[in-house]
Formats: structure tokens, C-alpha cells, sequence
């Protein structure tokens, strides 16, 4: 007899039953309206990319993360670890045939080769909007308002999206005469919420030599109580070549205040994005109700990412929403729970003779926009009633050759198991929809 081979999967990669899967697709879907309706339109990349595509722009820690190895014909190759790297490929092998501003959302898988743990996997869905040719405060703004109205798509308004600009940063560590090590200094303020205080200053000392610098980066980062004072604090801090960057974060603010959201918005000049690539204004988002979760939507301006691949410059701005993090918040905050079927109600099969009759009845209810189902054998009703359970249907209909007769069923709420007999189809439609 044949050794049968023991089903397992990979560590740090899961299954999805489909509670899970319509949980995440009902999520995607409210997101996708949304990005629609900002005029953003969808793209695909590849899997699988050139590493020197991927790795041009990356630290070692990246390097260390990613799947890499020598496919069949002898070649290179990475699975992508992001979506900004591999858009910003595309950007450059399609100019040509794009118009730009070009505004485009990717809803894909990622991988990652770190060490998994709690939240934490080697796959996982990342859901990326971008904006690119525009280098304006409206643009910086656009994916500011829609990070916003994604997530209040899908419930969740009680958020912080803290937000600052590498630029003054940058022009601030350059007038302390520490440009040479701008990214290792970034690297350790962005790990701020992470290691505490205590560690980011060990750190600091040890890289700029300097305890004094290291007490002004700390100042710096720590800002004031509101928006518009730490904007003044860290200007003044950085000096003349911070003014272009300051003024940009002015007009943004202006935006915020126009359009009604200014206060979900921090200044934080510690929110640095530890990846290199970021030029401009780098934002992250925090679930008020469950802050120990991190981001959940995150990103920045990068306007020399698409350099490294075309010798025309083109700015890009974009963000980027971690669903299963996401996901896992909300199932703690309660704001979604797990679905088993997509359908509101099932039509019970009561006897295997009015099959045919049963089906006709479905159809005529998703005509009227019913989503059901008939189950397809005429098991004991409690088993049936086992399994719309397990899957979470609200409504069912149980029709017997009498009732058919007289084009009539019962219509049952399995929540509450309230019943409504003799109802007719429009009245079902009615009913349902009126709850």
C-alpha cells in the first residue's frame, strides 16, 4: 500500500478556511469602492522579479528577508518582499504607454523570510494606492485623505495618522554635520515606539560620537503638544534649507483644515520610515483603541525610486495598508467578525421532489438582489439547520408541496427564530430588506 504523504504546510505560511477568506474579501472590496472613487485604477506585477530589480535600493536587513534563488535557467530571482519596489519597475518599462499623473492600487501577496511569529508570517497581503508624476501638496494630500476614507470605509474612524517629512529631517541632520549618517540615524528614531528612549540615545551616541547632538535629535523628535507649533519647532531647528519642506507641510495642513479631517492628524518628527527610499512626507496610521498593534497604514514620498531604473525622474507618493495586521485589530476591536458564506438565506430542502420548484424560487429571489442558496439534499431539517449555522446565515425558507401548490412558504430568521408564514416572494424581499 502506497504511504500516504502527511499534509502540512511550510512554517510561517498559513491556510484560509473560508470564514477567513470571505472576512478578507468583503475588507478588499469596500477598499477597492473606495480607491475607485479617488480615480485610482488597479495594476499586477510578477511574483517573482530579478533580485538586482528588488535589491538596487536595500539594506542588508531587506537582503536578509527576501526569498532569492537561482531559478532553472541559471537566473537570479527574488520573490517581491513589497509592492512599492516592483511599481516602481513597472513605472519604468511602461512611461510609455501610461499618462501621469497615473494613479494605481495593487492587492497582492508579499514575502518576507523573517522569523514568524505572533502577526507575524513569511506571506501576507499588503494593499498598496500610489500616485506618481505629481510632486505637489495635493498629491502628498490625496493619499493622505484616502488612507482616511479607506479605513473609514470599512469602520474604523477612531485612528491617528501620524505624519512628518524627511526632508526637514534630513536638512536638520545636515546642519548638525551628520549627513553622511542621516540613514543610520533615521533607521534608529523610527524604532523609537519600539526600544524606548533609553536604547534610541545609547545608539545615537554611538553614532554620532556626540551626546549633545544626540540630545538635540531627541529634542527635535519630541516636537510640541499641537500640529502647527512642532511644525515651527523642528523648521527653526533645521535652518533655511528646511523652508521648501516646511512650507509643503504647511499647504497640506491647509488641506486637512478645508476638507474637515485636520484632526486625525499628528505632526510626529520621529515617524522616519526606515526604508532608504523615502524622500518626502512619510506618514503611519494607529488604531486609537489598540495602539500596541502598530501601523496598519503606512508610507511616504519617494520621489528617486523610480531613478534607479529610468534616467527620467518621475515623483511618486504612496501608502500602504497591511490587511492581516489590520484584519487581526479589528477582529480584537470587534468592528468585523467571520463569515462562513457569502449568501443572506437558505431555502431548505424539505422534500427531494420539489427540487426543481426550489431552484426556481432561488432564482427569482436573487432577482431581487436576495444572495441564497438551496441545499441540495433533504436531510433531517437539523442537520440542515447545522450547517447553515456553521455558516452564519440569517434567513431560511421552508416550503412543503402545499405551500407550493399555493406559490407560498414560510420564512424563518434563524438569529431570532421569529417565522412568517404564507409569504410570498416580494413580501420575503421586503421583509429582509427591511432588516
Amino acid at each position: 500500500m502506497e504511504t500516504l504523504i502527511q499534509p502540512k504546510i511550510l512554517k510561517g505560511f498559513r491556510d484560509f478556511l473560508p470564514e477567513s477568506e470571505i472576512q478578507r474579501s468583503l475588507l478588499i472590496e469596500k477598499l477597492t469602492k473606495t480607491f475607485r472613487s479617488y480615480g485610482f485604477v488597479p495594476i499586477d506585477t510578477p511574483v517573482l522579479e530579478y533580485s538586482e530589480i528588488l535589491l538596487r535600493k536595500s539594506n542588508g536587513e531587506t537582503e536578509k528577508q527576501v526569498f532569492r534563488f537561482e531559478d532553472n535557467g541559471k537566473r537570479d530571482v527574488a520573490m517581491r518582499f513589497d509592492l512599492t519596489v516592483p511599481f516602481a519597475r513597472f513605472v519604468a518599462e511602461h512611461k510609455d504607454e501610461l499618462y501621469f499623473p497615473f494613479k494605481r492600487y495593487h492587492i497582492a501577496k508579499v514575502w518576507r523570510g523573517e522569523k514568524p511569529q505572533a502577526g507575524r508570517y513569511r506571506e501576507f497581503y499588503q494593499c498598496d494606492f500610489d500616485m506618481v508624476g505629481s510632486d505637489s501638496a495635493s498629491s502628498d494630500f490625496e493619499i493622505l485623505s484616502l488612507m482616511k476614507s479607506a479605513l473609514s470605509e470599512i469602520g474604523v474612524d477612531n485612528i491617528t495618522i501620524k505624519v512628518n517629512h524627511r526632508g526637514i529631517f534630513n536638512a536638520f541632520l545636515e546642519k548638525l554635520g551628520l549627513s553622511e549618517k542621516s540613514e543610520d540615524v533615521l533607521r534608529i528614531v523610527d524604532k523609537l515606539a519600539k526600544i524606548g528612549e533609553e536604547q534610541v540615545t545609547l545608539q545615537l551616541n554611538e553614532i554620532t560620537q556626540d551626546e549633545n547632538k544626540s540630545k538635540e535629535i531627541l529634542t527635535f523628535i519630541a516636537g510640541k503638544d499641537d500640529f502647527d507649533s512642532t511644525l515651527e519647532l523642528i523648521g527653526s531647528m533645521a535652518g533655511e534649507k528646511a523652508n521648501p519642506f516646511v512650507e509643503r507641510m504647511k499647504d497640506i495642513r491647509q488641506m486637512m483644515k478645508a476638507s474637515g479631517i485636520d484632526s486625525t492628524y499628528v505632526l510626529d518628527p520621529s515617524i522616519t520610515r526606515g526604508l532608504d527610499y523615502y524622500t518626502g512626507v512619510v506618514y503611519e496610521t494607529f488604531l486609537n483603541d489598540l495602539p500596541s498593534i502598530g501601523s496598519v497604514c503606512s508610507g511616504g514620498r519617494y520621489d528617486n525610486l523610480a531613478g534607479l531604473y529610468m534616467k527620467e525622474k518621475i515623483s511618486g507618493v504612496g501608502s500602504s495598508i497591511g490587511l492581516d495586521r489590520l484584519i487581526a485589530g479589528l477582529e480584537q476591536l470587534g468592528i468585523i467578525s467571520k463569515k462562513g458564506s457569502f449568501v443572506d438565506l437558505e431555502i431548505f430542502c424539505m422534500d427531494s421532489s420539489l427540487a426543481v420548484e426550489y431552484q426556481g424560487l432561488a432564482q427569482k429571489l436573487r432577482n431581487a438582489e436576495i444572495s441564497c442558496e438551496v441545499f441540495p439534499d433533504a436531510k433531517k431539517i437539523g442537520q440542515q439547520y447545522n450547517v447553515t449555522d456553521k455558516k452564519g446565515i440569517k434567513w431560511g425558507i421552508l416550503m412543503n408541496a402545499e405551500n407550493a401548490k399555493q406559490g407560498v412558504f414560510v420564512l424563518k430568521n434563524l438569529e431570532t427564530r421569529e417565522q412568517f408564514d404564507n409569504c410570498t416572494v416580494e413580501q420575503a424581499v421586503k421583509i429582509i430588506s427591511a432588516q
